[in-house]
């Protein structure tokens, strides 16, 4: 029987795609729409976890706007979702009215005993382009992290090892070494009280800390292609390290 974590709520990981098609003198368009986080929820919800997924198209207006709406979450995970999808809501985008600003309620919700996780990507931190956009906000105060106000990605199509700097922490607990290979992340910067669990090159791979009441973490890479490779996302580890993470945001036990 699966032990009952806890709930949490992923917002991001999907995406709307447009193709063009040029075939000699004619060309078509193709459109789609694709979730990156299956295997992501899939493994959290194998380990006992209740998970909630708010896509981009509709976190813009769904999306928790109250500390008291957050309180039903034990963790609030942001994957691959900008900042301006919080920020502008339709009432505030189109309509010019006054919303609550998601990113200090995020903050708020940690600071009274929430876990929060940022997962990297070309839309999180600075991302890509900085369109991500955290840099200087609220979520930006409560990460363990600094983020740059430019383009932070490191592509590695060659791939790259995360280093293990604090080998007997909770959420690394009982995973092995060497860790899988990954094909990029976004250069971060410890802040000064952070604990960097993981390192790549000299940057922060996955930092932690405690946020007022809560707890909060950065981590680096994707939970899913194209940063995380296929090594990464068979590896016999992958479900005991998200569920660790988890759970030591939520002050569970693992």
């Amino acid at each position: 029987m699966t032990t009952n974590r806890g709930r949490a709520l992923l917002a991001g990981e999907t995406w709307l795609s447009y193709g063009i098609h040029q075939k000699g003198f004619s060309a078509y368009t193709t459109g789609g729409y694709e979730v990156g986080s299956d295997e992501f929820v899939a493994a959290l919800r194998a380990k006992g976890w209740e998970v909630d997924h708010i896509p981009n198209h509709l976190a813009t207006e769904t999306f928790p706007a109250t500390v008291a709406a957050l309180k039903e979450y034990d963790v609030v995970i942001l994957s691959d979702i900008g900042a301006d999808t919080l920020l502008l809501h339709p009432d505030t985008f189109v309509r010019g009215e006054r919303t609550p600003n998601r990113l200090t309620v995020i903050d708020e919700w940690v600071r009274s005993g929430g876990g929060f996780l940022m997962i990297g990507g070309y839309m999180s931190f600075a991302g890509f382009e900085a369109k991500g956009r955290y840099h200087a906000t609220a979520v930006e105060a409560c990460l363990p992290v600094q983020i740059r106000g430019y383009d932070d990605r490191a592509e590695r199509p060659e791939g790259v090892h995360p280093r293990v700097e604090i080998a007997d922490h909770q959420i690394l607990s009982g995973l092995t070494e060497p860790w899988p290979y990954f094909l990029g992340y976004n250069r971060l910067i410890a802040k000064s009280e952070a604990s960097v669990l993981l390192a790549v090159e000299g940057d922060p791979f996955l930092a932690v800390w405690p946020r007022g009441d809560g707890r909060s973490a950065a981590f680096a890479s994707d939970c899913s292609p194209h940063w995380g490779s296929p090594d990464f996302m068979a590896w016999d580890g992958y479900a005991a390290f998200w569920d660790q993470l988890l759970s030591w945001l939520a002050r569970s036990p693992t």
